[in-house]
């Protein structure tokens, strides 16, 4: 167990102090953690037991990239960053804005919506902000929102980026805990739409407290708010093409990756906005991102080849049994940890090295791997906009420079008060994450 200190010591310092990647920093300190569970060490490096260690890293490497399923991540990469291309973030601001933006609050409720709207497809809470800063703030700025409400609002609803399937980091997470990733993708809907609905009580609980926050905009006819949503088919058709096959167990997430990355290159030519220069630029991010995610992966993998040989998991348990507490409280004691963390770390990096040591644990207890993992992400949604490592609010802040990061963490506090209402719910009434999967597949 002391090595297992000395480790996490050691993972911790190269981390914070000397800033080494995550991904590389868990793999060196896996590799030689695993080496020293194995009695080797500097005395020894000649040993032919040292060839141990050597393979099951490198077989970590082979197999992480010959996965099958894991050729998830880079189609669904792909898909997000094809509907970015094709602009169609516009649209959907616009069509949730003819709905919403003649009320109190509207446009903000409208930005929600389409962060929502835009999350459904492109998996990711950064590239949510950053798209959503440009589309959205012009507008809430032209109708005299505070940029307090204007900048929280986006930076809040990018957050729905990392829950709402199809999302790169359930997938993760059902990588490492070997979950059904169908079932997590079913988890997260009902809890991603509740996430919508409370940032817009969110809001409508700013501009009642302060009416000049959120002036109403303009009221649009009937006419041009259908004009408004037939811009929005394309990319609704898509999301219940590649979800709806999910669900209903037409095409496996795999296939359906793969289905939604056609569609939107389709999507794309069909609304012209694809070059040979934009759709290389397209290709080299996807690679980029996807190389990233793996490398992080791997390193992971061996951090938690170094986790189970030290016994973390079973002596966690053992403490826990000896602890005498609801198994409810031990939960609740995770979250805290990640809510801390989330000050520190980003949502990743946390996500990758703690469910190595904790889900063993939530699994023994007999909870409901799915269910945690929903639990878990809403918990990193929440880092996403806590200081002093928020992330998403840094890149806002990097896309609309002209707005201290300070006003944007002052307006996020609603939206960080309903996530933890949104995240207690779904712990203390589980059937809230359960219930589609257990409709569909169980």
């Amino acid at each position: 167990m002391s090595v297992m200190l000395i480790g996490f010591a050691v993972l911790l310092f190269i981390i914070i102090v000397v800033r080494m990647p995550i991904a590389f920093a868990m793999g060196i300190v896996g590799f030689f953690g695993f080496a020293v569970m194995m009695g080797l060490g500097w005395d020894n490096l000649s040993s032919f037991r040292w060839t141990g260690v050597l393979s099951m890293a490198a077989n970590r490497v082979a197999d992480t990239v010959q996965n099958y399923s894991l050729s998830i991540i880079p189609l669904f990469i792909l898909m997000g960053n094809l509907v970015m291309r094709s602009g169609l973030s516009h649209e959907l601001y616009n069509a949730s804005n003819a709905f919403l933006g003649h009320r109190k609050g509207g446009l903000a409720m409208a930005t929600v919506v389409a962060c929502g709207g835009f999350s459904a497809i492109s998996g990711s809470s950064l590239a949510t902000s950053a798209t959503m800063a440009r589309v959205a703030m012009p507008s809430m700025r032209k109708y005299g929102y505070s940029d307090s409400l204007a900048s929280a609002t986006i930076a809040a609803g990018g957050t729905l980026g990392i829950l709402i399937p199809p999302s790169v980091i359930l997938v993760v997470y059902g990588l490492l805990t070997e979950t059904s990733i169908r079932e997590l993708f079913a988890a997260g809907l009902v809890p991603g739409i509740m996430g919508i609905f409370l940032y817009m009580a969110a809001v409508r609980w700013v501009v009642w407290r302060d009416p000049s926050a959120g002036p109403a905009g303009d009221k649009m006819p009937w006419k041009e708010r259908f004009i408004a949503l037939k811009g929005v088919i394309g990319i609704l058709s898509l999301f219940m093409l590649v979800m709806g096959g999910i669900y209903l167990g037409v095409f496996t997430p795999t296939e359906a990756a793969g289905i939604g990355a056609g569609g939107a290159f389709i999507i794309a030519l069909l609304r012209k906005s694809l070059t040979w220069t934009t759709l290389f630029e397209t290709l080299s991010d996807t690679v980029r991102t996807t190389v990233m995610l793996f490398v992080i992966i791997i390193g992971a993998l061996i951090f938690s080849d170094f986790v189970n040989r030290a016994g973390l998991p079973d002596y966690l348990l053992e403490l826990v049994t000896s602890m005498d507490v609801a198994p409810i409280v031990v939960i609740l004691a995770i979250m805290g940890i990640y809510l801390l963390l989330g000050m520190i770390f980003e949502s990743l990096s946390m996500m990758l090295l703690t469910i190595p040591i904790f889900y063993p644990v939530v699994a023994s207890l007999g909870f409901d791997l799915v269910w945690f993992g929903i639990a878990v992400v809403i918990a990193i949604e929440i880092s996403l906009i806590t200081p002093p490592v928020g992330m998403n609010v840094f890149v806002l802040s990097a896309v609309i420079r002209d707005i201290k990061t300070g006003t944007i963490f002052k307006g996020v506090t609603p939206f960080w008060v309903v996530d933890i209402i949104r995240l207690l719910l779904v712990l203390f009434i589980a059937q809230i994450t359960l219930f589609l999967p257990q409709l569909l597949y169980r």
